[in-house]
């Protein structure tokens, strides 16, 4: 915080000079920042457009395919569904990855997606949602219901398939 220093400044009063002593109010010196998206590499797709789970596991498996921790990511698309960008949210330990809404939907806004779809994988290969995943894809659709950006499906990558928590869960779609 900047403040600025007292001062002690001389005053006629009656006549007759008067040191009197003033204190200035503090300022603040508020940072400005811009906003930058940095592309860090690229990624060959079998295909550009997803629009069905088994397009989005493609993807997905070569990503999180042979992992051994938790990773959580975000693929996102614009108004036809196309693939605008990747983006890692979470690398996580052997069975959890902290995801928190806020930084699945950052990238998304920067990118100006319409649509997201997210997956993470299961390092034993087991490809069950937990409850956790759950709560979490609820907590997403919200989130984005909230900000105009519509989650497409949350998929679960496991040993050799996937699971689709929008296909066997359809009141996530709302």
């Amino acid at each position: 915080m900047l403040y600025e220093i007292p001062f002690i400044e001389t005053e006629i009063v009656r006549g007759s000079p008067r040191k009197v002593r003033r204190n200035m109010t503090p300022k603040y010196r508020a940072p400005v920042y811009h906003i930058e998206l940095v592309r860090e590499s690229s990624m060959m797709l079998g295909r550009t457009h997803v629009s069905h789970p088994a397009m989005a596991y493609e993807v997905a498996k070569e990503l999180v395919g042979d992992l051994d921790r938790e990773a959580f990511y975000v693929i996102c698309l614009d108004t036809k569904n196309k693939v605008i960008g990747i983006n890692l949210v979470s690398m996580g330990t052997l069975d959890a990855a902290i995801v928190m809404p806020r930084e699945v939907f950052k990238v998304a806004i920067l990118l100006n997606a319409r649509s997201v779809v997210c997956f993470h994988n299961h390092p034993s290969g087991d490809y069950t949602p937990s409850g956790p995943d759950l709560t979490l894809t609820a907590k997403l659709v919200d989130a984005g219901k909230t900000l105009g950006i519509d989650m497409v499906d949350h998929i679960i990558v496991g040993e050799d398939s996937y699971y689709s928590i929008f296909e066997h869960h359809p009141g996530f779609r709302g």
